[in-house]
Formats: structure tokens, C-alpha cells, sequence
């Protein structure tokens, strides 16, 4: 349902984002115009005349910020969700001015608007798993906390986006402690990077032996389950750690691959997770199936040049057909 309160307030303030249309009420079609109208799909009036539904798509919605550069962000989710075999949906948090090179404006989404987003989705459509991205202030958490408990939300994966590829910052401050206390214990994993861990920290991971007692750490605060990516790290080989309270932590090693195409990196896997967690896979198997997809959509798109600066991953390197579950 539109949150037609929120509409009409806008309308009656003349918000440029919703004009009133004037409907033309006084002309009708002429005869000759009604009857050039293709029939069939486009005129039906009951739904005994559409084929029963038998399935539904595999449902991932992403909660995140738009990049406009197409690279990261919710562009980035819906090319893994699409890749994957998933239906994606989206509720955005924030747009950003961006490109290659780096981000030159955020313009925020309101709490109340995002908030009417995922009531329209999760209405109507509903999700099999969530992805959470960029949330920039205190209220939009809230709002997300609000959702996960209102619609009962399974298989969220918490990307804590806080610095861009390119080094800007895209958090507030005080929005850090808040993240922390709501989504931690809601979220199934949440997937920093060692940039984000050392903000959530409040100190810097300066090695891969680092890695373990800064996920045990992150466990401490809350987390259910912790993805710790150690791309940044110097070195020819990469390490992540998925560490799980009551399982043997894993550690994933996989060879650096020599490409300024990583812009995006961060979104998509943590995409990817929660399109392996929609179609049934346990966390563990999960993260191992979405690695492995990253590391070939870095490797496929590593001799690719788009704009000037960190391009992005090659997200349609093996598309999938979309994955259908079963009504009922």
C-alpha cells in the first residue's frame, strides 16, 4: 500500500518530486482509436484470463545506496542478484554523485521515504533474503531494525559500507554505535572490509594475522557471524575469515589478481551471500560459492577499462537463469 499520507503532504507542498497530473477527463477515444489498440495482453479486465502461477523468483532485496557510476551500490547488487539467478528489488538509502574516481556528492533519502519503499516491496513481493548496504545516519538504521522485526526478515547480510574504494568516507560518525547496537544482532553476517573493522575497532588491522582476533572481537560486540575480507592487505595472496561462534572459522585464501577493476568488490559479494542464502545454502556454503564468483567477475573484468579510475568487476561473466521455488 502507498503511504498516501506522505504523498498528499508532498503534493499539497508542491514537491517538485510529485506533480499533479491532470487527467483528461472531457476527451474520449474515438472509436477508430480504441479499435487500433492491440487486443489480447494489453486489454484483458479479469484475472481468470492469465495462466495460474505455479512459482515465484528467488526474492534478494538490496537495501542500499545508488552509485550512479554503476560500478557499486544497488547497480552493483542487482547485476549480482540478476547474475545469480535471483529477482532483485531495491530500497535506497542515499544517492551519490560518482564515478571511477571517486564520490563528489551524497544527497540522503529520507527515513520516512525509505521506510515507505520497503513497505511497498515487502507488502507485496516479499524477500528470501536481505542485503544492507550503505546507511548513513542514525534514523535510517532505525528503519531497517524496524523492518527486519516487522516483516520478520531472514538471511540478512550486513555490508557496514563506511569507506568508498576510492577513500571517501560515506558514514556519519554517530551512526557507527547505532549500526553496532541495531542491526549486529539482527543481521545472519555481517561482511566488513579491513577498513570498516578498523572504524568498528577503532584501530587499524595492519597484517593478516590481525584478521582472527578482529573477527573474534566484532563477535564480541554482537555479531552473529563475521565475513572479514583482508583484500586490503599487502601481499600476492588474499585472505578472508568467516568466523561463527559455534563452527570451526574458515579461512579462504585465493591469489591476488592484479586489477584496478575492484570498484564494488564489497557490495557484490556481500550480494552475492545473501542470493546463496535466498536459494537455501547454509552460511558457510554460501560464502564459499559467493567467493568464488567474485573472484571470477574480478578476473574476467580485469583487462576491461571503464572511465578513468577504479572500474568495476565483471558481474555477468556466467548469468544463471532465474531460479524459480515452488508455490504453495
Amino acid at each position: 500500500m502507498w503511504p498516501q499520507g506522505l504523498i498528499s503532504a508532498r503534493l499539497r507542498a508542491g514537491h517538485p518530486c510529485f506533480i499533479q497530473l491532470n487527467y483528461i477527463t472531457s476527451a474520449r477515444l474515438s472509436l477508430a482509436q480504441s479499435a487500433a489498440w492491440p487486443a489480447d495482453n494489453l486489454r484483458m479486465t479479469s484475472s481468470s484470463s492469465f495462466v495460474s502461477p505455479t512459482h515465484r523468483y528467488a526474492r534478494v532485496l538490496s537495501i542500499a545506496g545508488s552509485d550512479s557510476g554503476g560500478g557499486a551500490g544497488i547497480q552493483a547488487d542487482l547485476k549480482t542478484f540478476s547474475a545469480l539467478g535471483c529477482y532483485g528489488m531495491t530500497a535506497i538509502t542515499a544517492l551519490t554523485a560518482q564515478n571511477t574516481q571517486g564520490v563528489s556528492a551524497i544527497h540522503a533519502v529520507p527515513p520516512e521515504f525509505l521506510k515507505a519503499q520497503l513497505q511497498a516491496v515487502l507488502d507485496d513481493i516479499g524477500a528470501d533474503a536481505v542485503k544492507i548496504g550503505m546507511l548513513h545516519s542514525p534514523d535510517t538504521v532505525r528503519v531497517v531494525a524496524w523492518a527486519i522485526d516487522h516483516y520478520q526478515l531472514k538471511n540478512v547480510v550486513l555490508d557496514p559500507v563506511m569507506v568508498a574504494t576510492s577513500g571517501d568516507r560515506l558514514i556519519e560518525e554517530a551512526t557507527v554505535e547505532v549500526l553496532r547496537q541495531e542491526l549486529f544482532p539482527r543481521a545472519s553476517v555481517i561482511t566488513p572490509n579491513l577498513d570498516e573493522a578498523a572504524l568498528l575497532l577503532g584501530r587499524p588491522l595492519a597484517d593478516a594475522d590481525a584478521l582472527d582476533a578482529a573477527a573474534a572481537e566484532l563477535l564480541a560486540q554482537g555479531a552473529r557471524a563475521v565475513l572479514l575480507k583482508g583484500g586490503h592487505l599487502a601481499g600476492e595472496v588474499l585472505t578472508d575469515v568467516l568466523a561463527e561462534p559455534s563452527q570451526p572459522w574458515l579461512h579462504l585464501r585465493s591469489e591476488r589478481i592484479p586489477s584496478r577493476n575492484v570498484h564494488g568488490t564489497g557490495c557484490t559479494l556481500s550480494s552475492a551471500v545473501a542470493c546463496q542464502l535466498a536459494l537455501g545454502l547454509p552460511l558457510r556454503e554460501a560464502v564459499q560459492q559467493a567467493r568464488a564468483f567474485i573472484v571470477e567477475a574480478i578476473r574476467t573484468g580485469a583487462h576491461v577499462q571503464t572511465g578513468q579510475g577504479h572500474g568495476p568487476l565483471c558481474h555477468g561473466h556466467a548469468p544463471l537463469p532465474m531460479h524459480r521455488v515452488a508455490l504453495g
